[in-house]
């Protein structure tokens, strides 16, 4: 028989153990999680660099299953990827055939090159306004790059289309960094995509801007002497000069198949 005493303690012990039970939330059973994004980026990546270099033309076919067998993956990470590229304008849809890789649009890509080109003005005056500051405590944050200069250069006169895209971009990434603004590099990234494409496209042999690399060299120096804008006002020349130029490019390649296409039409009525 329980004294008073014991029958106290039991039901404070029950109190306390109901009590605990009440504050601990159930156990939810979650669905595992596979790390998969980085292998989505790692395909997106793939894609956009063989579209970039042309190894997928304008208007080539894209099945999910072909990329998958490719590289080695499965679908989902492809079918993911695929609608990544679709939704930054590199691919289309095409009625009962699925994807293609997008044309090179000039009237588009005028316009992602005028974005481009505010963004890199604003990006070479805060650099320059950054060294600027850093000179008076020492602390110099954009340096000329003379072995970059010299590099693009050599790219230039050798005709390395490859190396002088990559040359390029470093050369626009150093000022993104410069300029201490993390959404300026953000932002010009997808546009990047879509200029290093047509740069590619349109950069054959013999047919690039031979001074480049003399406004490139210019925009950096103004920028290590702290001339916020002098480096904006020559950034905004560079890049209209760029967009005029894959513009044209693009017009007459245009114009040639065309007469191509004439052409052959006219020997097969002959």
């Amino acid at each position: 028989m329980y004294s008073v005493y014991r029958l106290q303690n039991i039901l404070m012990e029950s109190d306390l153990a109901l009590k605990a039970d009440a504050s601990t939330p159930p156990r939810v059973a979650l669905t595992r999680i596979e790390s998969t994004p980085d292998l989505v980026d790692r395909v997106y990546r793939a894609l956009i660099d063989a579209i970039s270099v042309g190894a997928l033309a304008p208007g080539a076919r894209i099945t999910q299953e072909e990329i998958a067998e490719q590289l080695a993956v499965s679908r989902q990470p492809v079918l993911q990827a695929l609608r990544q590229l679709k939704s930054h304008g590199f691919l289309i849809d095409a009625p009962g055939r699925g994807l293609l890789v997008a044309p090179l649009d000039a009237v588009w890509l005028g316009q992602v090159y005028e974005v481009r080109t505010a963004l890199d003005a604003l990006a070479a005056r805060l650099a320059a306004e950054a060294n600027a500051a850093g000179r008076s405590i020492a602390a110099s944050v954009f340096r000329h790059d003379e072995a970059l200069m010299a590099r693009g250069r050599s790219a230039t006169r050798r005709d390395n289309v490859t190396q002088l895209i990559d040359c390029d971009l470093e050369f626009h990434n150093a000022i993104y960094a410069a300029a201490r603004n993390p959404l300026i590099e953000q932002s010009a990234r997808l546009h990047w995509q879509h200029i290093r494409r047509a740069m590619g496209a349109v950069l054959q042999p013999n047919e690039h801007r031979k001074d480049v690399w003399d406004q490139h060299e210019a925009i950096s120096l103004a920028i290590a002497a702290g001339d916020g804008v002098q480096a904006a006002a020559l950034m905004n020349v560079h890049g209209s000069s760029a967009r005029q130029f894959v513009i044209g490019q693009l017009a007459d390649r245009v114009v040639e198949r065309g007469a191509k296409s004439a052409s052959v039409n006219a020997s097969l009525v002959g």
